[in-house]
């Protein structure tokens, strides 16, 4: 006659199966630091922030300087430009504000004093004058060129997926831009000062070397202290582990005993 499990011995090795079963794999959540908070889309720290108020920035006067564009330019090209600026920008507002407001992040309301002052060059210039166009085009440019390596920085360096997103979108509109605005003919390319040259391809001495593929040692200390995310400690599952075996192993010999007592 085969040996009976006890119900409260048979209740537990069932929840140490489901434990073992659907617990999550153990993940380290590193520490950046007091600048970073947790979000749903991934640690969100300063440069984060930063990414949204620029573009924030950028906006409230390249759309102006469109604006102006369309009103004061003659020049087809320069008009196409504005087109792409005024579209692209009212696109680029409305995802920032959005995203802004999820990730809790505080945006500028006005142009800061350079912005400002290149508005007021394009606003001093004649209407349908080509010192018009020059400043349109070299201002327009010039910043765009700035905000694209920056956009580059944090979309590399990044860990927070929502941020990602926005600045390959951002990265995108930025590309098109400067397209347009180089397509009019008008950018002084030798003006150094305002767009710097491209510098020799060559590996930067700041730059990380990529690491070997080696055995990562973890310290002893640090083991008791990882935690599942879904709350389920390491020390836990392998408590589980020890008493699901031991009990597999009683039920194993139990029931030996009990055919050889019982032939």
């Amino acid at each position: 006659m085969p040996s009976s499990v006890p119900p409260g011995m048979r209740t537990l090795l069932i929840t140490l199966l489901v434990i073992l079963m659907g617990a999550p794999p153990a993940v380290a959540q590193p520490d950046f630091g007091p600048d970073y908070v947790q979000t749903q889309f991934g640690p969100m720290g300063p440069a984060g922030r930063d990414l949204l108020q620029k573009v924030a920035l950028a906006g409230l006067w390249e759309g102006p300087a469109g604006r102006m564009g369309l009103q004061k330019s003659a020049n087809p090209k320069v008009q196409e430009a504005s087109r792409h600026l005024v579209e692209g920008h009212a696109d680029l507002d409305r995802r920032t504000a959005e995203l802004a407001r999820t990730l809790n992040v505080q945006l500028p309301t006005r142009p800061n004093e350079a912005q400002q002052g290149w508005l007021n060059e394009m606003s001093a210039a004649p209407a349908r004058s080509t010192e018009f166009d020059k400043i349109f085009a070299n201002r327009l440019r010039a910043a765009h060129g700035v905000v694209y390596k920056f956009l580059a920085q944090v979309r590399t360096g990044t860990r927070n997926t929502a941020i990602r997103d926005y600045a390959k979108v951002c990265m995108d509109t930025v590309l098109d831009h400067m397209t347009v605005l180089e397509a009019t003919g008008m950018v002084d390319f030798n003006d150094t000062e305002a767009i710097p040259l491209a510098l020799v391809a060559q590996p930067s001495p700041a730059a990380p070397t990529p690491p070997r593929a080696a055995a990562k040692v973890v310290p002893q200390t640090a083991a008791p202290q990882r935690q599942k995310e879904g709350g389920v400690s390491d020390g836990l599952i392998g408590f589980a582990v020890l008493v699901a075996a031991g009990v597999a192993i009683w039920l194993w010999s139990g029931g030996r005993s009990s055919r050889r007592m019982h032939p």
